[in-house]
């Protein structure tokens, strides 16, 4: 199975093989949780060495490895939540904390559910319009401007134990955005959170920890629709390394990112953000990425 559509499913990984889908596993891991958008990456870095678009399947099954990374580096604030959630339900106690945070995780994933199976016709077709080098400029600009705005206009001054289900409705509203190639669920989460006074790293471990089921969810539904596809056993294979070496650079990016947003703004990803739009409406435009 070389070619890039499948049973109706992107699967254009395939005919990259391991040692590009290794690459890409990098690039994935490194991007997905960074306000960068990883879609943009996974269009340009290919684009640019000549390789075919890997596909939507790909980039969303790779956010198991993502997953993996979240869960490992946040471990503690996973299994407090679990236990004392599943504590508080037994001893009925439903204005315990870890319950509370828990229903608004819950309340936070509706959104990006309805939409994302609403949009998945569209979002996973072959050749889908949303996958082009300019829709993912222009949103990589529009994402670019108001992280700007969050990052220049809030207070930055709130932990999450400050935040209210509100804050987490919001934040999970702004995660429907992630479904748009070039926006970035970290990008749109990070910027609502800022948006509402967290302090920065308070802010991207609210994203992430709001992102767990929204991850696992996508990644989990797009295995399914390999698996319908009758992917073969090469393919899962590929599929695998490609995980494998994005999860180990996942877990080194959430390490950096939540080290950096302690000390530093988040500016500097505005301006790769606005620059990296540029870049692709003009290579777009120009006809040297395609």
């Amino acid at each position: 199975m070389a070619g890039a559509c499948y049973g109706g499913v992107d699967t254009g990984f395939v005919a990259l093989g391991y040692g590009k889908v290794a690459v890409l596993g990098v690039v994935q891991g490194v991007t997905e949780l960074l306000p960068v958008s990883s879609t943009a990456h996974m269009r340009i870095v290919p684009a640019i060495l000549g390789w075919p678009d890997p596909g939507a399947a790909f980039s969303a099954a790779m956010q198991l490895a993502a997953l993996a990374a979240v869960v490992s580096y946040f471990w503690a604030d996973v299994s407090n939540l679990a236990v004392g959630s599943g504590r508080a339900i037994a001893q009925r106690q439903f204005r315990n904390p870890h319950l509370r945070l828990v229903v608004w995780i819950g309340v936070a994933t509706l959104p990006i559910l309805v939409a994302g199976l609403a949009l998945a016709p569209v979002l996973n077709a072959c050749g889908s319009p949303l996958r082009s080098i300019p829709a993912i400029g222009v949103a990589c600009l529009a994402m670019g401007l108001l992280l700007a705005l969050a990052e220049g206009l809030a207070a930055h001054r709130r932990t999450m134990d400050q935040a209210t289900g509100w804050d987490a409705l919001v934040v999970g509203l702004a995660q429907v955005g992630a479904l748009i190639p070039g926006v970035s669920r970290s990008g749109s989460t990070l910027t609502a959170a800022l948006a509402a006074g967290l302090r920065r790293e308070e802010a991207a471990r609210l994203s992430f920890l709001l992102g767990i089921p929204a991850i696992a969810l996508a990644g989990g539904k797009e295995l399914w629709e390999l698996h319908n596809a009758h992917m073969d056993p090469h393919g899962w294979k590929i599929l695998l390394v490609g995980v494998t070496v994005g999860a180990v650079c996942a877990f080194a990016t959430i390490w950096s990112l939540m080290r950096f947003l302690e000390r530093f703004s988040t500016w500097p990803f505005v301006i790769y953000r606005v620059l990296l739009g540029l870049f692709l409406l003009a290579g777009a435009s120009m006809g040297w990425l395609r």
